[in-house]
């Protein structure tokens, strides 16, 4: 139960990769799938934020920070050590303790700010564009919003190169090709893709 619950749940940290490495280049990026086995391995770390909730208990359901020594405060169970576990993890000994307390407890850890592994979340835009950056995700954000705030290409790009790099669940990095220039110039958003926290959108240059 709280496994099923949690991951569903832990969507919102979404977390998904980073990195930036060449390989097999492809038309269009896969949606993300909700119940990919990187959110479950997201390990919980100082001052992210969790959401436990204590199903038909509300007043036992409380939105707490990890503080420095990776530890949160549940009501009736006292101090948890969350820093360095899954949700899934923090949620079982949580459920284990109240036992003591209520017949059958049901609980869900949700992981519902990711601050001590901000950067994962970011989205990053390289090469020839004006102002190299890397700007926090947010939902809806696409490639054309990523370069834009980019300053958007420099007179040396071939923005038709473009590539986007996003790690996949076997943890290898996967490369789509993005007509830029089509976006930029004639308003053709068929290569516009959502991004994904993580993302790395490569302009480079073109060949003199």
């Amino acid at each position: 139960m709280i496994k099923r619950w949690n991951r569903v749940a832990t969507l919102v940290a979404t977390v998904m990769l980073t990195a930036c490495a060449t390989g097999g280049i492809t038309s269009a990026p896969p949606k993300m799938d909700a119940a990919s086995p990187v959110v479950d391995a997201y390990l919980i770390g100082v001052d992210d934020q969790l959401q436990v909730t204590v199903w038909h208990n509300p007043d036992l359901s409380v939105s707490v920070p990890v503080r420095p020594d990776g530890k949160v405060t549940v009501p009736l169970v006292g101090d948890i050590a969350a820093g360095g576990r899954t949700t899934d993890q923090v949620g079982a000994e949580i459920q284990q303790k109240l036992a003591q307390y209520i017949r059958d407890p049901q609980v869900a850890v949700i992981l519902t700010a990711l601050r001590s592994h901000e950067y994962l979340s970011r989205v990053r835009v390289t090469g020839a564009v004006r102002s190299p950056i890397s700007i926090p995700y947010r939902q809806g954000m696409t490639v054309l919003d990523a370069v834009l705030a980019a300053g958007g290409t420099t007179e040396f790009a071939a923005p038709d190169r473009t590539e986007l790099y996003r790690r996949n669940e076997g943890g290898s990095t996967q490369a789509y090709a993005v007509q830029l220039q089509k976006i930029l110039q004639q308003g053709d958003l068929k290569n516009n893709y959502p991004v994904q926290p993580g993302d790395v959108i490569t302009v480079p240059q073109r060949a003199f």
